[in-house]
């Protein structure tokens, strides 16, 4: 039968057949036992038919079904039943049993099913199958794959044939000098799979074969290691794009303004509701434009965000200066009314904004496994970090923020508006705290609580790297993400959070200023 098989699945497509022919084999997987249906099941593939794959599928997802007073089986049942030949509704319904199935048939339609997509002209297609022959590595595939492999021009469909060609040599009775190839070629693969699928044959290979596959194993572990490091040090750079986003802002008002902002976390959770806000209307009333809700929300969250900052310190903290602890509680107080406000309006459950299509899934870079939603925000992240150091060093209204930062009253002097540059700067600090609530509605849940989630980490952040210093709060960002995602499988996140505060008090008290500590009014108070 694999002979047939192979002669089918060589030709340039797969034929469709008489439904005279079709019908008869489809209904034939319905009686006898389970042997029998084994062999039905064969003979229907046999025909090469691309239908048969669908029926053989059905069979294998237990959904197919034979009524019983005509023998035809269908596939689904009820209102959802289809004539396997048509594709159409059955002309007439009747009382229908489900086909049963046992392991031993799963197995033999998994390998029929991938017998039949193998020779597929669709690229997916024939992936999928030359998984499915790797995770059940049959040696009846053998002889079908190498045909396969021959005309396999696609260069990863024909590494995961490779693949599954050594699995399968392993587990027969090849010769050794063929086994020692599959060892070279899964060593060469490299991942977790290769490594269960080398553990799994060392007890029962030769003995002249033990120690090369034992070498393949330890390089790959190895391998996996690095690769392990890797991830942790990708993980930590991904929390702390996200820090730095929550932080940047509140880096540039602490400096200038030298205002601890409790309501800074408020702003972030703003710019996450505003991001929901926008995509509600969009799904509501323009459904197309789903994908462009973010590019939609960057703008209107920063702008709702810098208002709110800018009213914020015209009302409230313009009246506080100079008053550390009165400037925290106020601003302490301001966000609880945000928050409940927010639980007004919005209620108090988590609010889901989904994923645009070019922000989900994942893709592999070597051994890492990179989500598209943390590659992105990564990109962002540093956008926006350029964009506020081009905004300080090249802009008037950057320079006038520098001035007040190096020395007030000098800056004052010079005919600088300090009331305005403040102002601005808790506006422009608030602003890019909502641009953070944008990338945030993509990783985690908006809720009225998001906020406080980091305003904490923010801080460490901003304390850590120097106060006012974005170069600072880049590396105290990284640094503490890093630090966190490699103690994490360690010590638990809980704990995790705890060392890095201890670590940081502990640096603290030898750089009270940080890494990068400014010159000027930051130093002298």
């Amino acid at each position: 039968m694999l002979t047939v098989l192979t002669l089918l699945f060589t030709g340039p497509a797969l034929a469709q057949v008489d439904d005279a022919i079709f019908a008869p084999l489809v209904d034939a997987l319905a009686p006898g036992n389970f042997k029998d249906r084994e062999a039905a099941a064969a003979a229907l593939a046999a025909t090469g038919d691309p239908r048969a794959v669908r029926v053989l599928q059905t069979l294998l997802d237990g959904e197919l079904y034979v009524v019983k007073d005509s023998g035809k089986v269908l596939l689904g049942a009820g209102d959802k039943a289809v004539d396997p030949a048509t594709g159409n509704p059955p002309a007439e319904l009747g009382k229908a049993d489900k086909v049963k199935v046992n392991n031993g048939l799963r197995r033999a339609l998994r390998t029929l099913i991938g017998q039949m997509t193998l020779m597929s002209e669709d690229r997916a297609t024939r992936l999928s199958a030359a998984q499915s022959v790797l995770r059940d590595a049959d040696p009846d595939n053998l002889e079908l794959l190498d045909t396969a492999l021959a005309a396999e021009a696609d260069a990863e469909v024909k590494a995961t044939m490779e693949t599954a060609r050594a699995a399968i040599v392993l587990k027969s009775d090849g010769d050794a000098a063929e086994k020692a190839a599959a060892i070279a070629t899964l060593k060469a693969r490299g991942g977790r799979d290769s490594v269960t699928l080398l553990t799994s044959v060392l007890a029962a290979s030769p003995d002249e074969l033990k120690p090369q596959i034992q070498s393949a194993i330890d390089a790959l572990n190895q391998t996996q290691a690095a690769w392990g490091v890797a991830q942790n040090v990708w993980y930590g750079i991904s929390l702390g794009s996200v820090l730095l986003l929550a932080a940047i802002g509140l880096a540039i008002t602490f400096g200038v303004m030298g205002v601890i902002n409790m309501a800074h976390g408020e702003m972030v959770m703003l710019g996450a509701y505003t991001t929901f806000t926008v995509q509600e209307i969009i799904r509501r009333s323009f459904p197309a434009m789903l994908d462009w809700s973010l590019a939609i929300a960057l703008p209107l969250a920063f702008l709702v965000t810098a208002l709110i900052g800018i009213a914020i310190e015209r009302g409230i903290i313009r009246w506080l200066y100079g008053r550390a602890l009165e400037t925290l509680l106020a601003t302490w107080g301001l966000s609880l009314i945000i928050q409940q406000g927010v639980r007004t309006l919005y209620g108090p459950t988590n609010k889901e904004v989904a994923n645009p299509s070019w922000m989900s899934g994942s893709f592999d870079l070597g051994g890492l496994s990179i989500t598209w939603n943390r590659f992105w925000i990564v990109l962002f992240a540093i956008a926006v970090f350029l964009a506020l150091l081009a905004v300080l060093n090249r802009t008037p209204l950057g320079l006038q923020m520098r001035a007040v930062t190096s020395n007030r009253r000098m800056a004052s002097a010079m005919g600088i508006r300090t009331p305005f540059v403040d102002a601005m700067t808790f506006g422009l600090g608030s602003g890019i705290a909502g641009l953070a609530g944008v990338a945030l509605s993509q990783i985690d849940n908006v809720s009225p609580n998001l906020g406080q989630n980091y305003i904490i980490d923010s801080f460490m952040v901003v304390v850590f790297g120097g106060v006012g210093n974005l170069w600072g709060t880049l590396v105290g960002a990284l640094s503490i993400g890093v630090a966190n995602k490699f103690l994490e499988p360690y010590a638990g996140a809980v704990v995790a959070k705890i060392l890095i505060l201890i670590l940081i008090i502990l640096f603290i008290q030898r750089r009270p200023r940080g890494l990068f500590a400014l010159k000027g009014r930051a130093v002298e108070q």
